[in-house]
């Protein structure tokens, strides 16, 4: 474990802080952190001494990989669990639904995303078009790397019948 040297009570006082504020956060909402520089390595030197960090949330990263995964043809909608089914009863549109991810121990992403796609599309082109889109864009906006991406087809559907089951 990395020593912290003590400066003065207010550099503690901030440390407490921060640490207060992390603690307090939901656990199943964990977060990803990047070096200021968008490095993502785990040099404990660089972290003592720089203050600097860029942290994200897991929603914030399943939002990104939802929104690009709807932008791939043939795709219709994304299939979620019981809380979201739950949640769009009452009226809230949840753009995360159909998505999770995990972060592995090197700060790189593994992505699972579940879909209803069109009948009659190849679903293997579609898995390659969500995982080039998915990579890309997480890529381009965040700068984390994508560990791996599986897609689950739950459904497939004409875009009538998908029309006909949103209303």
């Amino acid at each position: 474990m990395a020593e912290i040297e003590q400066t003065n009570s207010e550099d503690t006082q901030d440390q407490v802080e921060e640490f207060v504020a992390v603690a307090a956060e939901p656990e199943d909402d964990a977060a990803v952190t990047v070096d200021a520089d968008g490095d993502d390595d785990d040099d404990d030197e660089e972290l003592v001494e720089s203050e600097d960090s860029l942290t994200y949330s897991n929603g914030v990263i399943e939002k990104i990989v939802a929104m690009a995964t709807r932008e791939v043809p043939h795709v219709l909608g994304m299939k979620g669990n019981l809380m979201h089914f739950v949640q769009e009863q009452f009226g809230a549109e949840n753009l995360t639904k159909g998505v999770s991810v995990e972060v592995t121990d090197d700060n790189r992403v593994v992505v699972n995303i579940s879909v209803i796609i069109e009948y009659g599309a190849y679903a293997p082109d579609i898995f390659e078009e969500v995982k080039e889109r998915v990579t890309e864009r997480l890529g381009a906006m965040t700068g984390l790397e994508v560990a791996g991406i599986n897609l689950r087809i739950e459904d497939v559907l004409t875009p009538e019948e998908y029309e006909g089951s949103e209303e």
